[in-house]
């Protein structure tokens, strides 16, 4: 089954050698190892944008990899400006919880007190709080078919957009289930916009950006000239390519601000101290609540050397870009990572830095082989690239993650080059017989080519590792098999 989203193949032999790094006095050690890390994710296609670093809530290192312009050669830098996707809904939540503090919103109320063309019957059910932490029950708008591609072009004023593609039939009781949800978070937009007045965007300057002196922060527009606002791109086999347009009033309250890493430091000591809210409503956005997330962030313990600590964190997609802002609060640790070249390995790369600051075992990345593989199956033929492979395997240190193998078949698939899919695909089984997803691939594999029998075979077997996987048990059914 397709598990990977679009945006994710590696080019190998596509790399910018350039890195503007700042390492400061203090852990110069971890600072440069932090560099060298960074370095080699930049070489194989795995990182390029804007690094920053804290550490007991001291810049500890910032830096830029590769390009924020791929067609001017323009570098990335610490104050280079990124979309951030939804890493603005912790903006959004802290809008609506200063609205909160001054008595203008109710967290228990529903929100057709506050959007008074709400659909009644189910915006009588749905509370604020259930909006602020993804439990409303309302589609995400994100999710419906075509909707990128048919919609996302064109500008919506937000009640306009909220009536049309935020007001359908709930998914389930409001409360009972965690379901990240994006109409949600644009609705709160709406709310923002009705009870105060004023544009959202006007909010984020009078309330946060102005009062913290976060000049590199806004909401996006295609519009205006930005100085220093980074390009996104994404990830094709042999390089990449522009993003695709998107109207910002489609992301809105949900993803729809630019930051530089710097300012996201800003933002970080502000909400240690009470400038923007006061300590108890602090908290409140900081509590978890179902699958740990809280208001615009979710919340996680972890131990470090048998030491309990909290982390507060949330990414961010959007086109051309994907961001990570990891907050370690009880070290005053903090790591953000913008990058403008669509999806890439944001939490394992976070997550080796961590082990940097705690003095712990780093991992260095793997090579990329998704461009190697793919052209030497799909020009060589079957036996070379079943031989490289091999060679690959033999050899370590190459990234043949399942996940990889995966989308490698399904890419070649696409190509009609059946066998060489299902080729990709019984590797991956062989390498992860354990993961039902390699079988449920196979079988759609051979089933496209036309080998029912054998498709049959693979949906069976995903069912005896997972008895309910919904696309076996469909495909099944299409294959005549209950």
């Amino acid at each position: 089954m397709r598990t990977f989203n679009r945006f994710l193949s590696i080019p190998i032999g596509f790399i910018f050698l350039f890195s503007a790094s700042q390492v400061f006095a203090k852990g110069p050690v971890k600072a440069e190892s932090i560099d060298q890390l960074m370095k080699i994710y930049h070489e194989y296609g795995l990182f390029n944008g804007s690094v920053l670093v804290v550490e007991n809530g001291t810049l500890l290192f910032k830096s830029g990899y590769g390009y924020a312009n791929m067609e001017w050669e323009i570098p990335n830098a610490p104050d280079t400006k990124f979309r951030l996707g939804s890493i603005t809904k912790q903006f959004t939540s802290m809008l609506i919880m200063q609205l909160v503090s001054e008595g203008k919103i109710k967290l228990e109320d529903p929100l057709s007190n506050y959007l008074d063309y709400y659909r009644k019957d189910t915006g009588t059910k749905i509370t604020i709080h259930q909006l602020l932490n993804h439990t409303s029950g309302i589609p995400s708008y994100t999710g419906f078919t075509g909707f990128f591609k048919n919609e996302s072009r064109d500008p919506y004023k937000p009640d306009e957009f909220i009536k049309k593609y935020c007001s359908n039939d709930l998914e389930f009781e409001p409360g009972s289930t965690f379901r990240y949800n994006n109409s949600g978070y644009f609705i709160l937009g709406g709310i923002l916009e009705k009870v105060t007045g004023k544009s959202y965007a006007k909010l984020l300057e009078e309330r946060i950006f102005q009062p913290l002196k976060m000049s590199s922060s806004g909401y996006d527009l295609h519009g205006p000239i930005i100085k220093k606002r980074a390009a996104g791109y994404e990830k094709r086999n042999n390089g990449y390519v522009n993003a695709s347009y998107l109207d910002m009033s489609i992301p809105y309250a949900a993803g729809s601000l630019y930051a530089s890493a710097e300012d996201l430091f800003t933002w970080d000591r502000a909400l240690y101290t009470n400038q923007l809210l006061s300590k108890e409503l602090m908290q409140k956005m900081f509590t978890p609540n179902l699958e740990n997330y809280g208001y615009g962030w979710g919340i996680r313990s972890y131990e470090i050397n048998e030491v309990e600590k909290v982390m507060v964190s949330h990414g961010g997609g959007i086109n051309g870009f994907n961001t990570l802002i990891n907050r370690m609060i009880n070290d005053q640790h903090m790591i953000v990572l913008l990058n403008n070249t669509g999806g890439t390995k944001l939490n394992e790369i976070s997550k080796q830095i961590q082990n940097i600051l705690y003095g712990l075992k780093v991992e260095m990345p793997k090579k990329p082989v998704f461009n190697a593989l793919l052209k030497e199956y799909s020009e060589k033929g079957l036996q070379s690239g079943q031989d490289l492979i091999k060679k690959f395997d033999k050899e370590g240190g190459y990234d043949l993650a399942e996940n990889t193998l995966n989308r490698l078949g399904y890419e070649l698939m696409g190509m009609e080059k059946f066998e060489e899919a299902i080729s990709i695909f019984k590797y991956n089984v062989k390498l992860y017989p354990d993961s039902a997803n390699t079988y449920d691939s196979l079988a759609e594999g051979y089933m496209n080519h036309g080998n029912n029998e054998k498709a049959v075979q693979y949906y069976k077997k995903t069912l005896e590792l997972s008895p309910e996987n919904p696309n076996a048990v469909q495909q099944l059914k299409k294959l005549g098999v209950e």
